[in-house]
Parts: structure tokens; sequence; C-alpha cells
């Protein structure tokens, strides 16, 4: 399974041999690959290049590694979406044929952090209502949500009626969430998220955090969500201007 050798650069053409073997089911979902060792002599290659080749499969998110332990294959995502679409997390997983459901963490009225105070940009506004819950795809545990909104934007308990907090906000305040700022942050090994998710401490998670803004340009809604990387995929359409 040696190489071939073509124009681009050798680590490119360990990528595309990798990601082969693993579509056709060489290397399954969650298996450990063969040593660097082992691998780069199958595949006739040094082990930097080897290693410049699973660093970028890596950010693809297609493996991840376990130190002291080994490479390994991550599972494909089961919900993928355009980054540029404001879907809530409710329709993400009905759109992908499975059941969302939600177990309440806490929610309770707190003050407003630095953080908050800086989002909200209302120096009216003392304190906030939030909400943790954890959302699930056919009962598996596939997102962490911290949600943050005005405390008397919302009757306290209108929120456990709706499994979408936009449904809510519609149906209890006649707001419409038109867009969000949106800002991706890397995520390290949090105990009590990854316990939460039920994830692998090696299993990188994907943090958006968003500020959702109705048509007027009011911010109404900051979310902090946590998604297992195993489960969803963001991706960006990029236009040449």
């Amino acid at each position: 399974m040696s190489i071939r050798p073509d124009s681009r650069h050798l680590y490119l053409q360990v990528i595309d041999q990798l990601k082969r073997d693993m579509k056709e089911g060489k290397y399954k979902e969650r298996e450990k690959l063969p040593s660097e060792y082992e691998l780069s002599r199958m595949l006739g290659v040094s082990r930097a290049t080897l290693r410049e080749a699973l660093r970028v499969l890596e950010e693809e998110n297609i493996v991840f590694r376990k130190h002291g332990v080994g490479t390994f294959v991550n599972p494909k995502p089961i919900f993928s979406s355009g980054i540029e679409q404001l879907n809530s997390v409710t329709a993400m997983i009905e759109d992908s044929g499975k059941k969302a459901g939600t177990q309440y963490i806490t929610s309770e009225v707190t003050k407003l952090s630095a953080e908050d105070k800086e989002q909200f940009a209302d120096d009216e506004l003392q304190s906030v209502f939030k909400i943790e819950r954890v959302r699930t795809a056919d009962n598996k545990p596939v997102v962490f949500c911290i949600d943050k909104l005005p405390e008397n934007l919302l009757p306290q308990n209108s929120i456990k009626r709706e499994e979408s907090l936009f449904k809510a906000l519609e149906k209890y305040a006649n707001i419409h969430v038109s867009y969000a700022l949106t800002r991706i942050e890397p995520v390290s090994y949090q105990q009590r998220i990854f316990n939460i998710l039920n994830c692998d401490p090696s299993q990188p998670l994907l943090l958006l955090k968003q500020l959702h803004y109705t048509e007027k340009d009011e911010p109404v809604l900051y979310s902090s969500n946590y998604f297992r990387s195993d489960f969803f995929r963001f991706e960006v359409v990029r236009k040449r201007m």
C-alpha cells in the first residue's frame, strides 16, 4: 500500500490514502490505527511525513489522538449544518431524522457577569434568566447548552413547555430571532461538561457562542453551546470578493 509518487506534497498523498482506506472500511470508526512505525512503513514514507498527515487529519476532526495510547478514527458526524444558517439545536436534530429531547440541569435568575454586560449592552439590565440544558438525539446527550436572556423576557414556567427557545420567544413574547453573531472557540477539558455529555476527555468539543438579535438589532438571547464533535459538523461557505 505504498504511496504512488505524484506532483503534490507527500503528506497530502498520505492524507488522501488514509481517507480512502477509511472510506473503504479498512479502518473503521473508533478503531485504532497502526502505530506510526507500522503505518509509515506500510505507506513507504518517513514518520515525519506521516505525523504531518495525522496532524492535518486531526485538525479536520477525522482522527483523534489519545496521549500514550495511539490514534483513532473519529465517527462520522451525524448532524451537518452550514454555520451561516441560523437553526435551533432542536431543528438540527429533527432535520437529521432523530428525536430531539431536553434534560434540564439548572434554571435560575443570576446577576449579570462582566461578559453578560458586554453582550447585552443594557445599563438598566441587572439580572438574567440562566438555563442549563442537555440536548439529546434519540436519548443520547449531544449538546450542552447555557442560555441567558433578560430576566422578565419570558415567563419562567414557559421554558420547559417548548423544546426550542426560539419557539418560546415567538410564542410567549412575540419576539422573532432574526440573526446571530457567532464565535467559535477551542474547548479544553472541563470535567463537568465532559461528564454530562458522556464523552472521552480526548474527544474535542465545539463551542459556539452566539448572541441572538431581533430584526430591530436588539440582543435577546446569549448562548454558549458545547457540541460533541463526533456528532456535529459545521460548514462555512466562503465567497471570493
